[in-house]
């Protein structure tokens, strides 16, 4: 799936079961509704879930716990980027 592939599936009513559960996470996050993003992260033990929860916490404003997820993912706290540019890269790096 391309980028504006992804992007056109955020107009669907429902979260497309055919994508992996991350871009289902980021999916959801792009709709609004966080609890349901953070639930599929929360449940995922890998590098990337790690930087997606990391990514959901920042956005929530909870910027200690957000850094101890972007320590887990071994990456280091985006202080310079939108929280859209991140979102954008981490859909990017799953679609590579």
């Amino acid at each position: 799936m391309k980028y504006e592939e992804y992007i056109d599936t955020l107009k669907l009513a429902l979260c497309p079961d055919s994508i992996q559960p991350c871009l289902q996470a980021l999916w959801y996050d792009a709709r609004g509704d966080w609890d349901t993003a953070h639930g599929i992260v929360q449940q995922i033990d890998d590098a990337i879930a790690a930087r997606i929860h990391a990514y959901l916490h920042r956005k929530q404003g909870d910027e200690w716990n957000s850094k101890y997820w972007y320590r887990r993912a071994g990456s280091t706290f985006p202080e310079h980027s939108s929280f859209d540019q991140e979102w954008e890269s981490l859909v990017n790096m799953l679609l590579e």
